[in-house]
């Protein structure tokens, strides 16, 4: 575990969220995509956070019982999830989760289900003010990069990803890719993720892989309407892509978008890039001084 693959190749969804009359109708569409990147050969694919609302509309619009509407749902997602990366051989960011967790508190939380069947949890550390206020969702307490079989890798759920001292842990815990699930209901919120993300790609010297959702989901507090433009983005060096943009989605239509990703490449802008921000950043000057009291 843990030996870089020299090609990853990576699928983002760009999902629907969509009205539904029951389980068949969510987890159809989901596997069909694992499906098609399996098909393509990909070694992960990326949801959108908050993928299992549609789930949650069966319950109503209140925000209480949307909260434990999708506690039911936890192990029976995990499982199903789980069972299509075992299933098809992709490596599955299970978008992101909103439920109670074994003590009470509601937490957001991202699943990497691996292809040789474990689960890693990366918990939301930033809640935005609307999931505190709406929902009740309080942050994570640990960010931790995961060893798989394509290397090692780390997720930022959508917030987190606005704050560069997260992805440059992640980078410093080995993370050559850092996967994104979001979700935004605004032009301007879809922009701060994607900016944000295509920063850490810069100063990381990493790749980032970001999934969002689009389309209207009635009978949800908060979540009622969603707008996306998902991504694959690189550092922005000569090796690399145009503009640094491996693979981008046209804005809010549900569809699926693919990138490889050359790790060798990484590996040649740390050492010999036109900038090398790893290599070259000064942390004598910016030491933290925070004691923990």
């Amino acid at each position: 575990m843990g030996a870089a693959k020299a090609i990853v190749r990576v699928a983002c969804v760009q999902l629907a969220m969509r009205n539904i009359s029951g389980r068949a109708d969510f987890y159809a569409p989901i596997e069909h995509y694992v499906a098609i990147a399996a098909g393509y050969g990909a070694d992960f694919i990326v949801f959108p956070e908050m993928m299992t609302f549609p789930l949650a509309a069966l319950a109503g619009h209140d925000p209480v019982a949307t909260v434990e509407a999708l506690t039911g749902e936890t192990e029976d997602f995990r499982k199903r999830m789980s069972a299509m990366a075992t299933r098809h051989g992709v490596n599955v960011l299970a978008g992101s989760h909103i439920a109670r967790d074994a003590g009470g508190t509601v937490r957001n939380t991202a699943y990497l289900c691996l292809r040789d069947g474990r689960i890693h949890a990366q918990e939301k550390l930033h809640p935005t003010p609307d999931e505190r206020s709406v929902w009740g969702v309080e942050g994570g307490r640990a960010l931790d990069a995961v060893e798989t079989d394509c290397g090692t890798v780390g997720t930022l759920v959508c917030y987190d990803s606005e704050f560069p001292e997260l992805g440059r842990r992640l980078a410093d815990g080995g993370a050559r890719l850092i996967l994104v699930p979001f979700q935004t209901d605004t032009r301007a919120g879809t922009m701060r993720v994607s900016l944000c993300s295509r920063a850490r790609a810069v100063e990381n010297q990493c790749y980032m892989a970001l999934a969002g959702s689009c389309g209207t989901l009635r009978g949800v507090a908060n979540l009622d309407i969603n707008y996306a433009r998902s991504g694959i983005y690189t550092p922005c060096d000569l090796p690399f892509a145009r503009d640094g943009i491996a693979a981008e989605a046209e804005p809010n239509a549900e569809q699926i978008v693919l990138a490889d990703l050359d790790m060798a490449l990484l590996d040649r802008a740390r050492s010999e890039g036109a900038v090398r921000n790893l290599a070259d950043r000064r942390p004598d000057l910016y030491a933290s001084t925070w004691t923990g009291d």
